[in-house]
């Protein structure tokens, strides 16, 4: 039989009368009596295969595929009968009628289903994750990613990037979270360790006069797993010379408008061009860095009418330096008392003592607290929150930072309960003037907020050593949907501006040396003013794909627990393997 003259998911009414060859696998089979049927599905789509008794070879053998054996079928094809066609499919007006059909190779009955999403759990859809990804849905997601890097390429390349790898095994340097770390043979007792982000490398690159780079890069972080996060994920490296921060943005906000018409015309931006936040703006008013402004509903401060309310808690809260807020949750003022204590308790999770509700009802506010307030006081934080009958009031009292994480998940939360979130709207956003640094309690020190190696704001910089927690960073966010899409900032770019961000953040003269040492010097021989960004394309793929979760657009990965199901990974390696490296495990670990 000769080789496939069409894929299965390219016929057309247009296509009647030609012989065709399909090859791909069989993906459901219906036996009628005196015809079968079966879908033959490649990663283009399905076709479906009629097999008449008057064709003996091909239908004898049509009578023994099963589903997920590998086939070959020549046939004519031909419009369906009346009737028949199938609407829900593209080829649906169509089928080939098969005069050979071959059998290229038989398949086991697979542990999952394919044909279709079978709700098993994720650790059987990742052990058997070669049988996962012959899904409709894993190939559209997969197709989806390749599209969005052959836009990007494209994009890039026309504005005069030029694309460079940089190494993956490199040295182990503080950039936030812990390093993975592999042994050298050649070197006994010293390790390489796989990059965390292709940071200093880049601004390598600035210095070595290549001026627009970029870099589709793998990264590497041994960190907890989470939706939006896996220990090797991609980001796209962007980072240029002679720029100020309004030239990072015009260039990514071009991109992904571009990007969004190009891969999802189904999604409709909200806003173009993206709104931009403060930091302490994002904070105030949604409780998040990486707020989701596909609803409004912001956060509300209302300190200063609960610190005379007489509501002890309220009163002792303001007293300490804390801070009351409330958030409006419209038309749930007849929220049931099972549906309280849900989000009650979804506070408590995040660190709150309580959770304070107002109902807006016909009967007039109806609150647990309502019997220490005054009605003058009721009315204060009813005006204040802008509600109206029928709505329900969310208040939370604490610590600042607390409060804005709490009210910030319940401002989501309610957000989802309301479907306000809607999957096809794309809400991009700026969120601009971090903080350069933060305080770290527990070590007595600040830390960088993004990277060592973020310039402050010019009209900053003075503030670095006598006031550092003052100092805003020239560095920028860009978020979607209540995603971080990426960060970036323009770069420290002379030795000394550099040295002073090290004894800032309390790094001694001789680990500078051993650890950035290289940085340090390159900044001595012409190093050009230069900024980046580095968006992460698991998150940007998963948004444009519809997927909730980053696992849903990569081919291989990691479990919730680090594991690899499929490989077995991470796995124990010979004592001949430990030698070789120089290592021995400790004994009282009960290990080798």
């Amino acid at each position: 039989m000769s080789k496939k003259t069409h894929t299965c998911g390219e016929l057309r009414a247009a296509h009647a009368g030609q012989t065709v060859t399909l090859m791909g696998w069989v993906n459901r089979r219906r036996d009628h009596g005196n015809l079968v049927f079966f879908d033959l599905r490649d990663r283009w789509g399905l076709a479906q295969v009629t097999v008449n008794p008057d064709q003996d070879t091909a239908y004898q053998t049509a009578t023994e595929v099963r589903p997920e054996y590998v086939v070959a079928v020549t046939g004519i094809v031909q419009p369906r009968p009346e009737g028949m066609a199938n609407p829900d499919m593209p080829t649906g007006d169509v089928e080939v009628v098969a005069q050979a059909v071959e059998i290229l190779n038989p398949a086991k009955t697979p542990p999952i289903y394919v044909h279709m999403d079978g709700g098993e759990d994720e650790a059987l859809r990742l052990r058997w994750r070669y049988l996962d990804l012959r899904r409709q849905r894993m190939q559209h997601n997969l197709q989806v990613r390749h599209r969005v890097y052959q836009f990007i390429r494209g994009y890039l390349d026309a504005r005069d990037f030029i694309e460079i790898e940089t190494p993956i095994l490199l040295k182990s340097t503080p950039e936030g979270a812990r390093d993975f770390v592999v042994p050298s043979r050649f070197h006994p007792g010293k390790f390489y360790a796989l990059p965390q982000s292709p940071q200093q490398l880049k601004q390598l690159l600035m210095v070595a006069g290549f001026e627009r780079y970029y870099q589709i890069a793998r990264c590497f972080r041994d960190e907890a797993i989470r939706a939006d996060r896996q220990l090797e994920f991609t980001q796209l490296d962007i980072e240029m010379s002679f720029v100020e921060q309004e030239d990072v943005i015009q260039l990514v906000e071009g991109m992904f408008t571009g990007l969004v018409g190009a891969v999802a015309p189904h999604k409709r931006l909200l806003s173009s061009p993206f709104p931009r936040l403060t930091y302490a703006e994002a904070m105030d008013r949604y409780g998040s860095d990486k707020p989701d402004l596909r609803f409004g509903l912001p956060l509300v401060n209302v300190s200063d009418i609960a610190a005379e309310c007489g509501f002890r808690v309220f009163v002792e809260a303001v007293a300490a330096g804390g801070q009351v807020k409330g958030l409006r949750a419209p038309g749930c003022a007849g929220y049931t008392r099972k549906q309280l204590d849900e989000l009650e308790t979804l506070a408590k999770s995040l660190g709150a003592r309580g959770l304070v509700w107002m109902a807006l009802r016909e009967d007039g506010v109806k609150s647990p607290v309502a019997k220490f307030l005054d009605d003058g006081t009721l009315t204060d934080f009813v005006l204040r929150l802008e509600a109206e009958p029928g709505d329900l009031l969310l208040l939370v009292a604490g610590e600042p930072d607390m409060v804005a994480q709490v009210l910030g998940r319940l401002r989501l939360e309610v957000g989802d309960r309301l479907g306000l979130r809607d999957p096809d709207v794309l809400a991009f956003a700026w969120v601009l003037d971090f903080p350069l640094l933060e305080w770290n309690a527990e070590e007595g020190r600040w830390d960088a907020k993004h990277h060592p190696f973020t310039s402050a704001k010019p009209e900053d910089a003075h503030l670095l050593d006598t006031d550092p927690g003052a100092v805003r960073a020239n560095a920028y966010d860009v978020v979607c949907n209540g995603w971080e899409m990426g960060g970036g900032s323009i770069r420290i770019h002379r030795r000394a501006d550099q040295e002073r961000m090290f004894r800032v953040l309390g790094i001694p003269d001789d680990r500078v040396q051993a650890e950035f040492g290289h940085l340090i010097e390159a900044f001595q021989y012409g190093a050009p003013p230069h900024g980046g960004i580095a968006p992460g394309l698991d998150r940007l793929v998963a948004i444009l794909a519809d997927e909730d979760d980053i696992r849903e657009v990569i081919a291989f990965p990691k479990t919730t627990t680090a594991q690899d199901l499929l490989f077995g990974a991470p796995s124990p390696i010979t004592d001949a393997q430990l030698r070789e490296l120089h290592i021995k495990l400790d004994l009282e670990t009960g290990e080798r």
